[in-house]
């Protein structure tokens, strides 16, 4: 992998303090698909249906 340049680090740190919030996100959804991918077990899975489906039904019933 190539090393970044100062400007691609400073506009980098720019992005992460000016978008916490997408940054979050977008950790949290890495996190939960490594999970799913990597360790989770078929009781885990059938959790996580469960969760998926009552958040699905709550977003469909907000439109």
């Amino acid at each position: 992998m190539s090393k970044l340049t100062e400007a691609q680090e400073k506009a980098m740190q720019n992005y992460r303090k000016k978008n916490p919030e997408k940054m979050r996100y977008n950790s949290y959804k890495s996190t939960s698909k490594t999970f799913i991918r990597n360790y989770s077990t078929l009781e885990d899975l059938e959790e996580l249906k469960k969760i998926i489906l009552e958040r699905e039904t709550f977003l469909k019933s907000e439109n």
